[in-house]
């Protein structure tokens, strides 16, 4: 046989060597794939063991038990005045991002000043705060302002109410909504009894079951607030429920009149009336 090459005709060769260029395409590809596993695996981590670095890490459900304690903490830190808890609002539509919506949950502690200065209210308040959330009390334009941090990004605040009145709120701010806010158990005690005894006072002894409110204090127990809106407004609370205030009358105005019965505080403010059992201080 003849080894010469006839002309139009290729000899065979071996698989052709891939270039540099596949070559590097072929090795950022997989230094690519191994990159998004570990940071996956990274994040896993992170979200398991790792606090939250940003508020938008909690949702509304995680920040709810924050918020509850604050309030407890807030009432406790009132000490013996008149405090009221007032109804939580959740506020919802905000945005957490361009693409997720929101929730925002505030609770509120309204303490009755009686003739005492405000400022010097806020001041007491912020003093009995615990030390991490490095409570203080500024002057502003518009009065003075109580600002404190109760943890994971939930904040505390406080300013004169008016009517002989401070309130002290509690909020999350724009979070993720999760299964949503679970406000605390309020088992009926004797906030209840009183009252029922302030309405049979009124004349409106029938009056709608009343909305009880509920926090935990930081030395065990709970705060707890009964609370009805009246309709009619009484024409004359003052001289109806001083027959059952029977001289413990802590605050005498046109706006607001508040009594203490036993461990229980009475409150009677427009159409709102209210009973608190409060924390220990």
């Amino acid at each position: 046989m003849s080894g010469a090459v006839h002309a139009g005709y290729a000899p065979p060769t071996g698989p052709s060597e891939p270039t540099p260029t596949r070559r590097r395409s072929r090795w950022l590809l997989a230094a690519a794939v191994v990159w998004g596993v570990l940071l996956a695996v990274l994040t896993w981590v992170s979200v398991r063991t790792d606090g939250p670095t940003v508020r938008e890490q909690r949702t509304l459900a995680q920040a709810g038990p924050v918020v509850d304690r604050a309030v407890g903490e807030l009432v406790a830190a009132a000490g013996g005045r008149v405090v009221t808890l007032a109804p939580e609002r959740v506020t919802s539509g905000c945005r957490v991002t361009p693409m997720l919506d929101g929730a925002a949950l505030e609770r509120a502690v309204e303490v009755m000043t009686g003739g005492d200065d405000p400022r010097a209210v806020l001041e007491q308040v912020s003093d009995r705060l615990p030390a991490t959330w490095r409570a203080g009390v500024l002057a502003t334009g518009d009065g003075p302002r109580l600002r404190a941090d109760a943890g994971e990004f939930v904040a505390v605040a406080g300013r004169p109410a008016g009517d002989g009145r401070v309130r002290l709120t509690v909020a999350t701010g724009c979070r993720p909504v999760g299964d949503g806010y679970r406000p605390p158990a309020a088992q009926g005690g004797p906030e209840a009894d009183a009252l029922a005894a302030a309405l049979r006072a009124l004349g409106n002894p029938a009056a709608p079951a009343p909305q009880t409110l509920a926090a935990p204090c930081p030395g065990g127990g709970s705060a707890r607030t009964a609370r009805v809106t009246l309709d009619p407004v009484p024409a004359e609370p003052a001289r109806a429920l001083a027959p059952v205030a029977a001289g413990a009358v802590f605050l005498d105005a046109p706006e607001v009149y508040a009594y203490r019965q036993g461990p229980v505080t009475v409150a009677l403010t427009g159409g709102e009336l209210t009973a608190t059992t409060g924390c220990a201080a």
